[in-house]
Order: C-alpha cells, then structure tokens, then sequence
C-alpha cells in the first residue's frame, strides 16, 4: 500500500472516541477512504473521514462533522466507478444522506417516512444497492423495511441537490427489524433480506411483496441481529444470534437448515464479513478476548480455520492488507495478546488488496 519503502502489513489509526461504525468507500480516485461513526452516550456525535497518506504510511483525520445521536450504520455510496456524487449515508433516528468534498461535509437530505408525528421510530440498520445505486433500504424498531429512491442526477453540468422519496414500505417482521441486505441474485436489484427479533430471516422480491420466504428460524427464536451475503455466491448468507458465539451458515436453495455453524468463539459474536474476493472465506469478531478468524468453508462443507491477524485495543484500529499463508485445520487463529471486545467489521470490496478494518466495542 506504500509507495515508499517496504509495505506495511497493519495500519492503524486512533480515534479520539470509541468507533461503532466504519465502512471502507469504494470509489476509484479516493483510495483507502474510510468513514467512522463515534458512539458516545449523549446526543451530539461524530462521524470522521480517515484517509491513507502512502508517503507516510499513516492514517489521517480528513474531515469531521457532527451527527445526532451514534451512527446505527454508515456506508459509502456503492460507486465503484465514480460516477456518482461521492456520498455518504448514515443511519439513526433517521436516514442521512450527506455529500463530501475535499474540504468539507454538507448534509443533502434527511429521509423520514413519519411526516405526521413529531416522534421517529429509530434505524437500526439500512442498506445501499449495488447495481443501482438509487435504491437504499433501511430497517426500523417500527416492525418495518423501507425502500427509498435516492434522485441524483446532473442537469446541464450542474449537480442537482439529492433528495429522496419512499419507493414502498413493508412490515417484515413480526417484532423489530434489526438488520437489511440486498441480494446479488436475480440481477442484484430487487431482492433482500433482513432479520429481526422474532428469530428470523426473511427474503423478499421488490417485483412480488404480497408475499415473502422465511429462510431459517432460531430454534429457541433468539433475537437476530446481523446478517451479510456472500459476496460472489448469492445462494449463501450468515447471520447471528443476540449473545451468542456462533454464526449461523444458510443456503437460501434449503431453507430452514443451516449449511454449518461456526462455533468456535468463546464469547457473543458482534459481526461478521464475507471476503470479497471469495465465496469460500468469511471473517466473525466477537467479544472474546482473541481476535476473528476467517472461516474457509469448502464444498463438502468441511470447516477449516486460516490463520488471520487482527488487532484491537479499546479504540485503535488496526487493518490487516494481506491474509498471511498457512491453515490450521478445526482450531481459531492465534491471535494471543489482541485484546476486544470487537463490535464491528468490514472488508473492502475491489482489488485494492483487499484489506480489512475492525473496531473495538
């Protein structure tokens, strides 16, 4: 990553409050550009803007700006190859859509979908459609999944203001919705998936909501909290229990049965990411005191563990760009001496190396 001297293999960077929310941009002229969202326990909050000085080899604070409440989630718009305003959305007590420059962070637009009551049910999750990036979608406490039509176009050379509008809104679940993610198959724009605190996964076609597909049930309907698709095999997605120390493996051809269970964590897991470049290779955090390991899942499916470095300690970040060589069969990764608890991670897409960011709880 460094165009100067011997490549480093950990970056790091430290926050100057605990980091709930990260998420690596993609866009082809701002390398190694990461969002960061602070988790502090009053109302006014932060979201920092971290980017790569290669001369140095060092993260650096790019730009900061206040956020109401913590960011429940922060994504780069989807923009692989720059063609789009580079924006920046966030979630919480409502979806925030802001446009960065170089010199500054400027919101665009709030979307609410409460217009008749002072009173907002809060975002606990959205997500941002790959294949068109016009499509958002977010979760709620409220039972419901919303899809909003993001408008950014340029008109006679001038970029027009973005704004937002509810494409349709959906019950999902029958409790709260804790987490949203679009599907790649079926060309990668209609459907999703979310989970919730009835202990279920359901999946959805934007074509067809009169009906919906329930993929799998927690046997004792422990709440779920996260679920992420494979990145390059859309039959697969993961997803996790609250407080518990596997992470749950399922084909959508066989619902209900889960392809395996990842259990080797010691304590709850907190987040989970598909490689990008793999559809065999997942990466779980959790609040044991050892850091993740990816999980090499083969076709038989046999589990076996790479070794994968990572590190953490209270608000340090520390980002790994290769997977070093080697593979211990049916044990986690030594990672002795990193110390979590870890809430968070994510992997960049693309074939910048392909590095890894993880943060603390």
């Amino acid at each position: 990553m460094s165009l100067h001297g011997k490549r480093k293999e950990i970056y790091k960077y430290e926050a100057p409050w605990t980091v709930y929310a990260m998420n690596w941009s993609v866009r082809p002229d701002k390398r190694f550009r990461l969002a960061l969202g602070s988790f502090v326990e009053e109302y006014n909050n932060k979201v920092q803007i971290v980017g790569l000085e290669e001369e140095s080899s060092e993260f650096i604070c790019r730009n900061t700006f206040d956020h109401p409440y913590p960011t429940t989630k922060i994504m780069w718009i989807p923009d692989s190859k720059g063609v789009y305003p580079d924006l920046l959305a966030t979630s919480g007590d409502y979806l925030r859509i802001w446009r960065v420059s170089e010199t500054e962070t400027r919101l665009e637009c709030l979307l609410n979908n409460n217009k008749n009551s002072d009173f907002c049910a809060p975002l606990t999750s959205f997500d941002w459609n790959e294949v068109d990036p016009n499509l958002l979608g977010t979760s709620s406490i409220d039972t419901t999944c919303t899809i909003w039509g993001l408008e950014t176009g340029q008109v006679l050379g001038r970029v027009n203001l973005v704004s937002g509008h509810v494409k349709t809104q959906l019950i999902a679940h029958d409790k709260e919705v804790y987490d949203i993610a679009f599907s790649r198959a079926g060309g990668g724009r209609d459907m999703f998936a979310s989970v919730g605190a009835d202990g279920s996964v359901r999946m959805f076609d934007l074509r067809h909501l009169e009906h919906s597909t329930i993929i799998y049930e927690d046997p004792q309907h422990h709440p779920l909290l996260r679920l992420c698709w494979n990145k390059q095999d859309p039959n697969y997605l993961a997803t996790m229990a609250m407080d518990g120390m596997e992470v749950v493996i399922l084909d959508v051809r066989v619902p209900c049965t889960p392809v395996a269970r990842l259990n080797n964590h010691r304590a709850c897991v907190n987040g989970i990411a598909w490689a990008p470049h793999s559809s065999c290779h997942i990466c779980t955090a959790g609040k044991a005191q050892t850091a993740s390991s990816p999980v090499h899942l083969s076709s038989d499916p046999i589990l076996s563990l790479l070794t994968f470095s990572l590190q953490c300690n209270n608000n340090v970040l520390s980002f790994l760009s290769r997977r070093p060589p080697g593979a211990d069969m049916g044990h986690p990764a030594n990672a002795q001496g990193h110390r979590g608890p870890y809430s968070g991670l994510h992997s960049r897409g693309g074939d910048q190396q392909r590095p890894v960011g993880l943060h603390p709880a």
